[in-house]
């Protein structure tokens, strides 16, 4: 059995590939990915594998924008750290979804399930996501709840979005800041990813708002905005040459 792993966190990751050594030593783990253009780059560019072990929250967004980016022709089972947070919606098209942290018994019992799939179901189960998940139209503005109004504030005069003791912001290429009621996660769903990159876990930031990048000493990325923010954005020496391929539009 050959298999994918899409994890951003190292425990993570070499606890579930240590978990299935165990529990099938013949196994193959292909790759552990650790972001949703990370994923893409690596499925469009490899045969597929036979199963699909996905964490549902990424570096750069939820993982089920992957879906939106590329066919996945694999069964996938979804791990995740929140008690069905984001997730009801797929439980009758995933194979199935694991709690973390995740135990021996519980990937084992997802690895029978899987088994028993045959062709004719995996099929099924592929067209039944991919109805779910569907190509979406991306937002052009983000309705605001300030003071007594709503306002409407368009994509294209974002410069950033911010998250700092959960409480979520977005700030405006001419220097506006409202307070939002959404998470991160949620916005970036509704974003296109052509113009917005989730440059980690506190910031969305948008291509028309970057000023320049510099090359920080650790081979991390310094992005600067064209409006300072309350802190500086890094981008990760593992995603850097993701993030330059982002910025160039490719």
């Amino acid at each position: 059995m050959k298999v994918l792993i899409v994890e951003d966190e190292t425990f993570a990751f070499t606890n579930i590939k240590n978990i299935l050594i165990e529990i099938y030593p013949q196994i193959e783990i292909l790759a552990n990915t650790d972001s949703i253009s990370q994923t893409v780059e690596w499925l469009k560019n490899n045969n597929d594998p036979d199963l699909v072990f996905m964490d549902i929250h990424l570096a750069d967004g939820p993982a089920f924008n992957i879906f939106k980016c590329i066919d996945i022709d694999a069964p996938v089972i979804f791990t995740t750290a929140y008690d069905e947070y984001a997730i009801e919606a797929f439980k009758v098209n995933s194979i199935d979804y694991l709690l973390k942290p995740l135990n021996k018994n519980d990937v084992e019992r997802s690895l029978r399930k899987f088994r028993k799939f045959g062709n004719s179901d995996i099929s099924s189960y592929l067209n039944r996501i991919s109805k779910v998940i569907a190509p979406v139209k991306y937002s052009d503005s983000i309705l605001i709840a300030y003071s007594d109004k709503l306002i409407p504030v368009a994509t294209s005069e974002i410069a950033f979005f911010h998250t700092a003791n959960e409480k979520p912001s977005l700030t405006t290429i001419s220097g506006r800041q409202y307070p939002i009621d959404r998470s991160l996660d949620s916005i970036f769903m509704s974003l296109d990813p052509k113009n917005f990159y989730r440059a980690n876990r506190r910031f969305i930031i948008s291509r028309s708002g970057i000023k320049d990048v510099n090359i920080w000493f650790d081979n991390r990325l310094l992005v600067n905005m064209k409006i300072a923010g309350p802190e500086q954005i890094f981008i990760s020496k593992n995603r850097a040459s993701d993030f330059k391929t982002w910025l160039v539009g490719n």
